[in-house]
């Protein structure tokens, strides 16, 4: 099967840079699936898990933030706010800015204080939910 370019760079490093075979984004409108050779186009991705076949058979997923990914030339560029592997994520931790984020959504706040509570919770959200997939496929 063909392959196309593939770099995620999240805002504090380069995530990955190599070929991919298979990419399944989470986008604002449902997930998205990119083969080798796609039409050229800019899709906004949205806080969830990403899945990638780098080599037949073998996936890999990602917990991504939200941000978008371009595709052009059969290369694909995800730029987004964040980007963990399963074994990266601290659970504990993840379960304390769940249980803050939903205190602090219990609470009276601006409106712009409560988008941004509410994007700390869908983060802290994908973060368990990614972390006991894995805990559960070993």
């Amino acid at each position: 099967m063909e392959t196309f370019g593939l770099r995620i760079i999240a805002s504090d490093k380069i995530f990955y840079d190599g070929r991919c075979r298979k990419l399944i984004i989470p986008a604002t409108d449902g997930e998205k699936g990119i083969l080798a050779y796609h039409e050229n186009m800019v899709i906004a991705i949205a806080v969830g898990i990403a899945h990638m076949e780098l080599e037949e058979g073998q996936w890999t997923d990602v917990a991504v933030g939200t941000g978008f990914a371009e595709i052009v030339n059969n290369r694909v560029t995800l730029l987004v706010d964040t980007a963990e592997r399963p074994e990266d994520i601290d659970v504990r931790r993840a379960e304390e800015q769940r249980e803050r984020a939903e205190e602090q959504m219990r609470q009276k706040q601006s409106i712009q204080e409560y988008y941004h509570t509410q994007a700390s919770l869908a983060r802290a959200m994908n973060r368990l939910k990614l972390a006991q997939e894995k805990k559960w496929n070993l």
